[in-house]
Order: C-alpha cells, then structure tokens, then sequence
C-alpha cells in the first residue's frame, strides 16, 4: 500500500464531524412559517362597558375577544375567537417564515472535520460498524476515472468484497408518517464512496448504483465522508486523488 498523506493521521473527533455536518444541513433548510392572518379572520370584539360579563370579572374571560352570535336587545350569545386559548384562534408564537436556520461553523473546524472524516475511513472497526465490509481499509485502485461502464465499477467494488454492502443498500424503507406525503416516503441506506480526481465516466457509472457516490477530492465534505453524522464511512479511493490530496494539500 502507498504511503497515505497526512490528512489520514487526524485524531477522529466525532464531535466537530457533527457539527460541521450540522451546519451543511442547516443551509439545505427549507424556509417555513404559518400565515400572518391565520387564525384572526374573524370578526370579533371586546365589550367595554364595566359592568359587563361581570360574572366573569376578574377571571380573564372578560378580555377575551368575542365573536358574536347573536345580538339582540339585552341578549347576547357570544364564542371566543382569535385569541391563542380559544378553538380556531392564532398560535400564540407561530413560525416565522423569516428565520433564519443557518449554523456557521469555523473554517479551521470545518478542515479538521473533513479530515477527522478521511482518518475514519482508515479505522476498520468504525467503517465495519456502518457496512457490511470486513477487509482493508482504505481502498486504492488505479485507473478508476477511467470506468465508464456500470457492470464494470460494480464489478470492481464485488471484487473488492462489497457484494454484501451493495445488496443491503439496495433495499429502502417505506418511511412513517407525514414525509410520505411530501416528496420523501422512501429511505435508503447510504453505501461506499467513490473518491477521484476528475471524471473521465464514472460520475455516469456509478449513477446507477443505488447507495454509491461519487465525489471530486477538492468537493469532499463532513457530511459525505459522515453521512448522518456518524464517521467511518467506506472509501474507495483512486490513486491520482491520493496523489492530489496530499500535492495540493488540501484541507490542511
């Protein structure tokens, strides 16, 4: 095996891999928030004599605006409406759609993430803890740009011993709840990651390949190195990324 940069010495430090992780999701966060006039379409009032409602006096009940039913000399039948504690009112502290979610994270943090993410996929326990793959690690090929075929980069991980890995991410999960309703009703579980220097066709190979990424070297991130934030995830690098990982030296 060639000798590996330094990048692959980081001490792992699971907890600036998750915040850095943290941080790329919270930029992907969709801006949300309730309508301003939810809950206040109504037409209500609030009775200013100071006699009035006086058997609720004193209980908060004469504050409470109201929606009237009926009004009729003396007769007065009423609902409460608008206000927070009554049915079909607002909320009282309703999402703002102009929040802000995004999380910063300091540039030196970030490096030290993205390199305590590569030291991980060298850590055998850790990456056997999230694969179904026992062998050696880290896994360098040659030429591997070059595959422009998909049965041949399959072919390439089966013999590398992932044709366990790749059956498991096969399968995906009927998601529970609400998300299936909204564009995500499925769950699939992540696989190895391809990491090269340019792309000379295997972007194209490896689209088919349910779980299988592929990423540039210099574009390597804590969340696809740590992909839910759990370091150790499997790697097959080529051997031109290796060599541009430590000429350039990135992320140190």
């Amino acid at each position: 095996m060639t000798d590996l940069p330094k990048q692959f010495n980081e001490r792992v430090r699971p907890d600036i891999v998750k915040r850095a992780v943290l941080s790329i999701q919270s930029k992907n966060r969709q801006s949300y928030g309730s309508d301003r006039d939810a809950g206040l379409k109504q037409v209500t009032r609030i009775k200013q004599r100071s006699n009035a409602f006086r058997t609720q006096k004193g209980r908060g009940m004469s504050r409470t605006p109201k929606k009237a039913m009926l009004a009729r000399g003396s007769q007065f039948y009423w609902v409460g409406a608008k206000a927070p504690h009554t049915r079909g009112g607002r909320r009282a502290h309703a999402p703002k759609a102009e929040k802000d979610w995004e999380e910063e994270v300091n540039d030196k943090e970030r490096r030290k993430a993205i390199r305590s993410g590569i030291a991980a996929s060298t850590d055998k326990d850790l990456v056997s803890a999230q694969h179904r793959y026992d062998g050696e690690v880290p896994i360098i090929e040659e030429g591997l740009e070059s595959i422009e075929k998909t049965q041949e980069l399959k072919q390439l991980l089966e013999d590398h011993g992932m044709t366990e890995e790749l059956e498991r991410v096969k399968k995906k999960k009927v998601r529970a709840g609400r998300g299936s309703n909204r564009g995500r009703k499925y769950k699939r579980r992540v696989g190895p990651l391809v990491v090269v220097a340019e792309d000379n066709g295997v972007f194209k190979a490896a689209s088919n390949l349910p779980g299988v990424d592929v990423t540039r070297v210099e574009n390597l991130n804590a969340e696809k190195l740590a992909p839910g934030a759990e370091p150790g995830r499997l790697c097959v690098w080529s051997e031109s990324a290796i060599e541009k990982l430590e000429e350039d030296q990135l992320f140190e």
